[in-house]
């Protein structure tokens, strides 16, 4: 995903004292063979981020959904350039209530065949895994959503409310045709749902082997870059000045580093934080609850702020990740340059993060641009009805697990449609261990029966939505 290398969820907990249900046990033979086909045709297109094959994605889905019924009215290929594929399809329902809008991506990110140990660009199985670039992020979500599409279609499955899926081919890179659907042009495409199901956010945590947790992502922190420049003169090198514009850069990134945004508990980190406490550490769940309280304990903040992964759920951070300067060996440098990556917290406004960035670098010189605007993305609400469905679904697939709103550190196509006044929930029902995410990376992978419950999880938590 574009600018998220892990979906920050609380902590991985313990396990839950029941037996989940299985795939096999709820999913015919047909209905696996159905995602097994989609899943194996989306890897072996290489929808590389930037490149053509979003449309070649996007035209084997469509193929598929008419194959199953779908008008041309009713799945369609449709994007703001040639260049680019989305997917846009309607499972008419039997109202003219606001539809539930469906969301996945049918781009990936680069991988290199010498990378793996398997073809990135072939799903193999080995060992109860599929292994393939987008096993994880996020053709596992397109083919959730396609599969049971197609099984609606084919069961003559008519919801109260239309059913609307929307895959973007830009989620990777710029998120520019998510942006289109839900404010631009595309608006029309989708019509005004009344909420929307993200498959490329959420997920549950598996601890000694058996399903704990499920996340909902209700929130997601806003991504913003900025260039910090300094320029000067320069001169030749064997004739140093104190105004060098390398050193006057690194002195004003050593005070980002240091730099502390306040600590900040919305309404989902503060759920968060009361329903994962009891699955820490004392040591830790103590300072949970003492932050998790209003007001906010300052010294328990500080403490538990010191953990990376609360940190990141609880402020405002900005680090350093790009440097350039310079521009011969024997010259003093004219500009020196760096990237800072912000990730704010939900509701933070960006002249609010600038002022707090000149107040720590404390130097005129140190000129700070906005790479480009932000895209603010309020948090959804948490609407106990909705929350109970979740929740009542999530149980009967997997008893005695915790439900728990998170909000990521990253960010994802949710983030353009919240903007745009529509409740996105982050509600991937893939269970996994802690640290087993390989989005991105290497080796990338999905447990295969874990997926098969995904799909059925979501086929059941859609109709339920759909009678809302």
């Amino acid at each position: 995903m574009l600018r998220r290398a892990f979906l920050a969820l609380f902590p991985m907990i313990v396990a839950a004292t029941a037996t989940s249900l299985t795939a096999q046990a709820r999913t015919s033979t047909g209905d696996t063979a159905l995602a097994r086909s989609i899943m194996t045709e989306l890897i072996a297109i290489r929808s590389v981020s930037g490149s053509r094959e979003t449309v070649t994605a996007a035209n084997a889905i469509v193929a598929r959904l008419r194959a199953a019924g779908f008008s041309e009215t009713d799945a369609f290929v449709t994007a703001t350039a040639d260049t680019l594929g989305n997917v846009v399809a309607r499972l008419r329902g039997k109202s003219a209530a606001k539809p539930i809008l469906l969301m996945a991506h049918l781009d990936v990110v680069p991988a290199l065949r010498e990378d793996w140990t398997t073809d990135p660009f072939t799903l193999t199985e080995k060992d109860g895994w599929w292994y393939g670039r987008g096993t994880s992020d996020n053709k596992n979500g397109v083919t959730t959503i396609v599969a049971n599409l197609i099984q609606w279609k084919r069961a003559g499955f008519v919801p109260d409310r239309d059913i609307v899926a929307v895959m973007t081919g830009d989620e990777e890179t710029s998120s520019e045709q998510i942006g289109w659907f839900a404010t631009g042009e595309g608006r029309k495409r989708i019509g005004d749902p009344g909420l929307a199901i993200n498959f490329d956010a959420g997920g549950g945590s598996i601890y000694s082997g058996k399903p704990a947790m499920l996340g909902v992502q209700t929130a997601e922190k806003v991504y913003v870059s900025y260039k910090l420049t300094v320029r000067n003169a320069g001169g030749h090198s064997s004739q140093p000045r104190a105004d060098n514009a390398i050193y006057a850069l690194a002195r004003a990134l050593g005070r980002v580093s240091t730099y502390r945004f306040p600590v900040e508990v919305n309404a989902t980190t503060r759920l968060a934080l009361q329903r994962s406490a009891a699955f820490e550490a004392d040591s830790v769940a103590s300072l949970m609850r003492a932050v998790a309280r209003e007001p906010i304990d300052a010294a328990a903040a500080e403490r538990l702020t010191a953990i990376t992964r609360f940190n990141a759920q609880l402020r405002t951070t900005c680090v350093a990740t790009r440097l350039v300067g310079g521009h011969a060996d024997n010259a003093l440098p004219q500009m020196a340059q760096a990237t800072v990556n912000c990730r704010m917290m939900p509701g933070t406004d960006t002249a609010v993060v600038v002022r707090a960035l000149k107040s720590a670098i404390g130097d005129t010189a140190v000129v700070i641009a906005e790479v480009r605007p932000a895209t603010l993305s309020p948090p959804s609400p948490l609407t106990p009805q909705l929350l109970k469905t979740i929740e009542t679904t999530a149980t009967r697939f997997w008893p005695g697990v915790v439900v728990v709103p998170v909000m990521s550190s990253g960010a994802t196509d949710g983030s353009s449609v919240r903007n745009a006044g529509i409740p996105v929930y982050g509600a991937g029902g893939i269970f996994s261990e802690p640290g087993e995410s390989r989005a991105h990376g290497r080796d990338e992978r999905v447990e295969i029966r874990r997926f098969y419950d995904g799909v059925e999880f979501a086929r059941v938590l859609v109709e339920a939505l759909a009678k809302r």
